[in-house]
């Protein structure tokens, strides 16, 4: 006699885990940019405190037989707290066993989506709300984006990201400077990079039209901190007939590289 089909045969919570956490960061729109920190995975505490070094400044001219001076080394270090993020999924018995397609996948690819998204979220929260990043107000034209550069310095080359609100997408993509992807797609910084202005990839986002903001980042400047693998726990209403399905995540996204970041102000 064969074996009997039962529901957790078809939904397999660990599986599901695992899954999230393979695909989760190719998922995310803005991982290109940020350096993934897993080193908390499994160690107590939900605090982590980042070192920050003051410059002990340029090198001293020496004359024969003179000492060299010597100064502090000074640091001050910035706490950052893990937080907790999750969603959850109810499907019936007979949706399982009887929709057309396949549930079960789909209730892995809305879990990942639901996790990715959470975590742009918050980047885009943490270059926001940067108190010491560097700003530029009144960013309207492809000028003023031009002109913001000036802020990296002598840090200006090197590969960095545009990200701009569509208004702001359709006033760049109408100007001579602007570089379609296609003529640069091989050695593109993001994934999905609609085109190049001043040799920055741009990245064109909805979540930007409520704040008007626009970000040039360059890639480390960001951080995700992962505390802990996704964690997928199944339940079962039995007089409802309906299984319920939760995902988790701890994480934190953090401004590592404050010379990294410039916030186009509206």
């Amino acid at each position: 006699m064969g074996e009997t089909t039962k529901l957790a045969n078809l939904i397999d919570p660990e599986v599901l885990a695992n899954y999230i956490d393979k695909k989760l960061i190719d998922k995310i729109v803005f991982a290109p940019l940020a350096e993934v920190d897993t080193t908390l995975v499994g160690a107590p505490g939900d605090t982590i405190k980042f070192p920050s070094y003051s410059y002990i400044g340029a090198a001293d001219d020496l004359t024969e037989g003179s000492a060299i001076s010597t100064v502090s080394l000074n640091a001050s270090s910035v706490s950052v707290a893990i937080k907790e993020a999750g969603k959850g999924v109810e499907i019936t018995d007979k949706a399982i066993l009887s929709a057309y397609g396949d549930p079960v996948e789909e209730i892995a690819s809305q879990l990942l989506k639901s996790m990715a998204d959470k975590v742009d979220i918050d980047f885009l929260a943490t270059m926001n709300s940067a108190a010491s990043t560097m700003t530029v107000s009144g960013v309207s034209t492809v000028l003023d984006i031009s002109n913001s550069l000036e802020k990296f310095g002598e840090d200006i080359d090197g590969q960095k990201a545009l990200l701009v609100p569509p208004a702001l997408y359709t006033k760049i993509r109408n100007t001579k400077d602007w570089a379609p992807a296609s003529e640069f797609a091989a050695g593109a910084l993001v994934r999905g990079a609609v085109g190049q202005l001043f040799g920055c990839d741009i990245m064109v986002s909805n979540r930007l039209t409520t704040s008007g903001n626009a970000y040039i980042v360059k890639p480390g400047a960001l951080r995700l901190i992962l505390k802990r693998d996704t964690l997928l726990e199944a339940d079962r209403d039995i007089l409802r007939r309906v299984n319920v399905y939760t995902a988790t995540k701890h994480f934190v996204t953090y401004l590592y590289n404050e010379s990294g970041l410039i916030k186009l102000t509206a």
